[in-house]
């Protein structure tokens, strides 16, 4: 049997392209390696009810597609952790510190040079196209590092600004690229990334899982878990290879599988420019890990649940109804892999104790999630290095009809706004290509 388009992939983005798709009368099968939807968004339901978040978590005001889409499935929006009481905590390698007390009217004056500068490249960068900025080879070897010394960021400032970017699972300031960094603030209106309102703000009332979930069930019968996917074949028709050795027909592929495990899939028909724009990408290793507790026991200390930290932990937030999120950023990833259980725990509940005190020792669930090297994703976010910009090139992300590519791997701003962003272009324009 030959469907209309085959989607690879029952994350976010797979999902929303498939919806819109069947939405405009396409026969579209899903193919999902895993054996539930959502991809690196995930979701536990514990045995009180509670949704604990595992994955994708957070949006912002800045985070549009999403929203939209949230609407349509009639999903309630709340705000996120920066609605709890207190200040956030900074975990210091010299002590913990609530509030911003530790950084002098300097420090601040010194990042808000930094920011406004930021403000200004973004201004002048197309999100769809940062390629055609007249100076994008040179912003893009340039660093975050780099800006900040330019604008004079003091070294109270730069260790704040560190722990910002190793908190969102990047491997710090010296290793982010300047132009996809202000890339990223172009879609948020130059707004930068500790800009909570623009960027984390948001969430879900019944968790970032409800969203794959609605999606799925409005696509019953038409997603096929367990299906991992071997070979793609781009032609008239397209084919597709499942590691079982079933073959399905399509005169239509998207592809929305994660750029990491998409390497590993052998791929014939496409431009290998292409190919080769796609493979360059690399993603961040991180590992989240959330945990329930009966209490809110951040409130103890004054803290509303944000820490960041420069110890072996990035950052932890409050996920609502009692919970925590802890983010571990790539350059701690592999001391937690290779540690066993009981020893990776006792490491973030020392960081946890710290910020909030005893209480924090005694989570009921905790679980974790090693995204970094799980093989159906081989990363959380998509991390641009110094030069990987214009490694990649304008092809990346782009369309050669009848393949297709979606993900939040593609689009600037990443996370689940990505997903969402780039699945629904790539179902409008499959469905153009078929009209022409």
């Amino acid at each position: 049997m030959t469907n209309d388009v085959l989607v690879l992939g029952a994350g976010l983005a797979g999902l929303c392209a498939a919806r819109d798709l069947a939405r405009a009368g396409a026969d579209v099968l899903v193919l999902e390696a895993r054996d539930r939807v959502g991809g690196r968004v995930e979701q536990e339901i514990l045995a009180d009810g509670r949704a604990l978040q595992l994955g994708g978590e957070v949006i912002g005001h800045s985070h549009h597609a999403y929203q939209e889409l949230a609407a349509e499935l009639d999903l309630e929006i709340v705000p996120s952790y920066v609605d709890e009481p207190g200040e956030q905590a900074y975990d210091l390698t010299d002590g913990v510190v609530i509030g911003d007390g530790w950084l002098s009217a300097d420090d601040h004056a010194s990042m808000d040079r930094f920011q406004d500068a930021l403000r200004k490249i973004s201004g002048e960068i197309d999100p769809e196209d940062p390629w055609s900025h007249p100076d994008a080879e040179r912003l893009d070897r340039l660093s975050m590092g780099d800006l900040m010394r330019d604008c004079g960021v003091t070294p109270r400032g730069y260790r704040r600004m560190e722990m910002r970017v190793r908190g969102t699972a990047f491997w710090g300031v010296e290793r982010q690229s300047l132009l996809a960094q202000a890339r990223a603030a172009a879609t948020a209106d130059g707004a930068p990334m500790d800009d909570f309102d623009a960027w984390e703000s948001l969430r879900l009332v019944d968790g970032s899982g409800a969203l794959p979930a609605r999606l799925a069930a409005e696509l019953d019968g038409r997603v096929r878990l367990r299906a991992a996917v071997q070979t793609i074949h781009v032609g008239r028709p397209c084919s597709v290879e499942l590691t079982s050795g079933e073959r399905l027909t399509a005169e239509t592929v998207i592809c929305a599988i994660p750029v990491g495990p998409m390497r590993a899939i052998e791929i014939d028909g496409v431009n290998p420019e292409r190919l080769a724009s796609l493979h360059r990408q690399r993603q961040a290793p991180a590992a989240k890990v959330a945990l329930a507790y009966d209490r809110p026991v951040w409130r103890d200390s004054g803290c509303n649940g944000l820490v960041e930290s420069e110890h072996d932990v990035g950052t932890a937030w409050a996920q609502g109804n009692a919970a925590l999120s802890v983010l571990i950023p790539p350059e701690a990833y592999m001391l937690h892999f290779a540690a066993p259980p009981q020893v990776r725990d006792e490491i973030v509940l020392a960081m946890l104790r710290r910020a909030f005190g005893a209480g924090a020792d005694e989570p009921h669930e905790t679980r974790w999630r090693f995204w970094g090297t799980d093989p159906l994703t081989y990363g959380y976010v998509s991390h641009w290095a110094p030069g990987d910009l214009t490694a990649v090139g304008p092809m990346h992300g782009s369309h050669e009809p009848p393949f297709f590519v979606a993900g939040s791997d593609h689009w600037a701003a990443g996370y689940m706004e990505g997903a969402v962003h780039t699945g629904r272009a790539a179902a409008s324009a499959a469905l153009g290509a078929r009209t022409r």
